[in-house]
C-alpha cells in the first residue's frame, strides 16, 4: 500500500496534520516564554519581560494563531491542515515579534494591550461534519473533541453530523458534553448513528441524551437518524428538559404513529418554537393527529414543514385546522401528501388570517379545482408579501384558471411560481400568463406538463422575458408544436439561457387535443377571447 492511499485512509477518519496536540501547543507557548525572557537581540534593544507578563502574552498570542488558522482550516474541505499548520506558524512569529519590540508592558498600558494588541477571536461555532462521511471510534474522538475540552472555550454551537459513534467515541463525548451543558444552545445530531447496529444506536442515543439533559437549547437537530419510536424515546431525557427551544428538526426519522405520540408526549414546552420540522417521514393520519397537537401548542410557529408524510385526507384536516393558531407563520410546506379536497378546503380556512405568508409549499396534495379554488380564494385577501407560491400537480384544470389567475395577480412580490403537472392548457396557461404582467420580481415560472399548445407558450414567454429579475421558465413536457417551439426560442434569443430544456415536449399530443377545437387556427381567436379576461386587480 503507498503513502497515497495511506494518507485517502487517513482523511477518511480525520487523522490529519490539523489540530495540534495539547502538548504541542503547551510546548509552543514554553518556547515563546523563552524567548520573551532570555538575552537575545531583542530583548538587547527593547528590553526583555517578566515571568509572570511573558507567560501571559505567550498563551495569549498561542490562542490568536490557533484560531486564526482553525479559521483558515474549517475553509479547506479536504485538506490536510498542512497550510493550516503553516498559518499558525507565521501568526506565532508575527505576534511574537510584535510583543518583542513593545517591550515591558507599562501599568497604564496593560489593559489597552490585552484587548487591542493580542485580541483573541472566540469561536463559537463547532463543527466535524466537513469532510468524507466516517465511523469514528474512541481515539479518533478523543483528537477529534479535543478543542471542546480546552477551560475557558466559548463554544455554544455544535454539530456532529456526518460522523457515525460508536460506543466508545460516545462515552468519550459524554463528559465532555456534560461539562458544555450550559452553555450550548445550537446541537446537531443529525446523521450521527449511521450504519451502527440497532442495540448500540439506542445506547449511544441515550448517552447523548443524559449528557445533554437540563441544558437550555434553541435549536436541537436529529434528523437522518431513523429514530422510530425508540430512537425519540431514547431521547427523552433532553427532550423532556427543553422549555426554551425554539427550532426542531426531525426530517427523515422514520417518524411513524408511534413516534409521532412519543414527540407529542416527551417535547411539554413548544411555546416559543418557530421551526418545526418533519419532511419525509411515515406519519400518517394517526401520526398527524399527534403532530397536530404539537402544531396546536406552537403559536409562534414561522416555518412549518411536512412534506411527504403520508397523511391523508383525515390527517390534512386536522393538520389545518391546528394551522389556525398559528398566524404567525412564514412558510408552510405540505408537499407530496394526500389532502385531496376535503383537506384542501380545510386548510383554506385555516389560512385566513395568515397575513405573514411568504412561501406557500402545496404541490401533490390531490387538491383538484375544488380544493384549489378554495385555497387561492383566501390567498388572494391575504398574504400580501406571498413570494412563493407552489401548488404542482394537483390536477387543476382551465376551470379553475379564473380563480387562481385572480390570486396571483394581487401578488405583486411573487418572485416564483409552480404550476407544474397540472390540466391547464392553453386558456388556463394564457390567464395566469396575463396575472403575471405586472410582476417585475419574478424569477423563475414552471409550467411545464399542462397541455399547453403553441398559443399558450406563446403569450407566456413573451411576458415573462419582459421581467428585468426573470432567470428561468420551464415549459418542458407539453405539446407544443415545432413551429412553436422555433417562435418561443426566437423570443428568447436574446438571453436563451433563461429558457428551460424542452427535450420532453411532445410535438405530436396536439393531435390528442383537436377534439378540443383548439387547433393552431384557433390561437388568434383564443387570444382574442381572452383579451379583456378579468384576473384581479390590474385589467386590461
Amino acid at each position: 500500500m503507498d503513502a497515497t492511499t495511506l494518507n485517502s485512509e487517513r482523511r477518511q477518519f480525520s487523522i490529519k496534520l490539523w489540530p495540534p496536540s495539547v502538548n504541542t501547543r503547551q510546548m509552543l507557548v514554553e518556547r515563546m516564554m523563552n524567548n520573551l525572557t532570555s538575552k537575545s537581540t531583542f530583548t538587547q534593544k527593547y528590553g526583555s519581560l517578566s515571568k509572570e507578563d511573558a507567560e501571559e502574552n505567550a498563551k495569549q498570542i498561542e490562542d490568536v494563531a490557533f484560531a486564526t488558522a482553525n479559521k483558515n482550516y474549517e475553509e479547506e474541505p479536504d485538506g490536510d491542515g498542512g497550510s493550516a499548520v503553516q498559518l499558525y506558524a507565521r501568526e506565532c512569529s508575527k505576534l511574537l515579534l510584535e510583543v518583542l519590540k513593545r517591550g515591558p508592558k507599562r501599568k497604564a498600558d496593560e489593559e489597552v494591550v490585552a484587548s487591542e494588541n493580542i485580541s483573541a477571536p472566540r469561536e463559537t461555532f463547532f463543527d466535524i461534519s466537513k469532510g468524507q462521511r466516517a465511523f469514528i471510534d474512541a481515539d479518533e474522538a478523543e483528537e477529534l473533541l479535543r478543542p471542546l475540552k480546552e477551560p475557558g472555550n466559548s463554544y455554544t454551537k455544535m454539530c456532529f453530523s456526518n460522523r457515525s459513534f460508536g460506543l466508545g467515541a460516545a462515552r468519550v463525548a459524554e463528559p465532555i458534553l456534560v461539562s458544555l451543558r450550559d452553555q450550548l444552545k445550537e446541537v446537531d445530531l443529525s446523521d450521527f448513528i449511521a450504519g451502527r447496529p440497532e442495540t448500540e444506536a439506542l445506547e449511544v442515543m441515550n448517552i447523548f441524551s443524559a449528557a445533554l439533559e437540563g441544558s437550555v437549547l434553541k435549536s436541537l437537530n436529529l434528523s437522518n437518524n431513523a429514530l422510530g419510536e425508540k430512537g425519540v424515546r431514547a431521547f427523552g431525557a433532553l427532550l423532556k428538559s427543553q422549555t426554551c427551544l425554539e427550532e426542531l428538526y426531525l426530517v427523515n426519522d422514520g417518524i411513524s404513529e408511534e413516534a409521532a405520540q412519543a414527540v407529542c408526549e416527551l417535547i411539554p414546552s413548544t411555546e416559543k418554537l418557530r421551526v418545526l420540522q418533519f419532511h419525509n417521514n411515515m406519519t400518517g393520519d394517526k401520526g398527524a393527529l399527534a403532530i397536530s397537537e404539537v402544531v396546536k401548542r406552537s403559536p409562534l410557529l414561522e416555518d412549518f414543514r411536512c412534506s411527504s408524510t403520508r397523511i391523508g385526507s383525515e390527517g390534512g384536516v386536522t393538520l389545518s385546522e391546528a394551522l389556525k393558531t398559528c398566524t404567525h407563520l412564514k412558510k408552510l410546506d405540505l408537499r407530496d401528501n394526500m389532502f385531496g379536497v376535503e383537506g384542501g378546503v380545510a386548510l383554506s380556512k385555516a389560512l385566513s388570517n395568515h397575513a405573514d405568508l411568504s412561501e406557500v409549499y402545496l404541490s401533490y396534495l390531490n387538491l383538484e379545482d375544488e380544493g384549489s379554488i378554495a385555497i387561492a380564494n383566501v390567498l388572494k385577501e391575504t398574504a400580501p408579501s406571498l413570494e412563493v407560491l407552489e401548488m404542482a400537480g394537483n390536477d387543476i384544470t382551465a376551470e379553475a384558471a379564473p380563480v387562481i389567475a385572480s390570486c396571483i395577480a394581487a401578488k405583486q412580490l411573487l418572485t416564483k411560481l409552480n404550476l407544474a403537472e397540472n390540466e391547464l392548457k392553453d386558456e388556463g396557461t394564457i390567464q395566469i400568463s396575463k396575472a403575471l404582467e405586472g410582476h417585475a420580481q419574478l424569477k423563475e415560472a414552471d409550467l411545464s406538463c399542462n397541455l399547453i399548445r403553441r398559443a399558450g407558450a406563446r403569450v407566456l414567454a413573451q411576458i415573462v422575458v419582459q421581467k428585468p429579475e426573470f432567470k428561468l421558465l420551464n415549459i418542458d413536457g407539453n405539446f407544443i408544436s415545432d413551429e412553436g417551439i422555433e417562435e418561443v426560442k426566437h423570443i428568447f434569443k436574446k438571453s436563451p439561457d433563461m429558457l428551460g430544456s424542452l427535450d420532453e415536449n411532445d410535438p405530436e399530443g396536439e393531435e390528442n387535443a383537436e377534439e378540443s377545437g383548439e387547433d393552431e387556427g384557433d390561437a388568434g381567436e383564443l387570444e382574442s377571447k381572452l383579451k379583456n379576461l378579468e384576473v384581479g386587480p390590474e385589467e386590461d
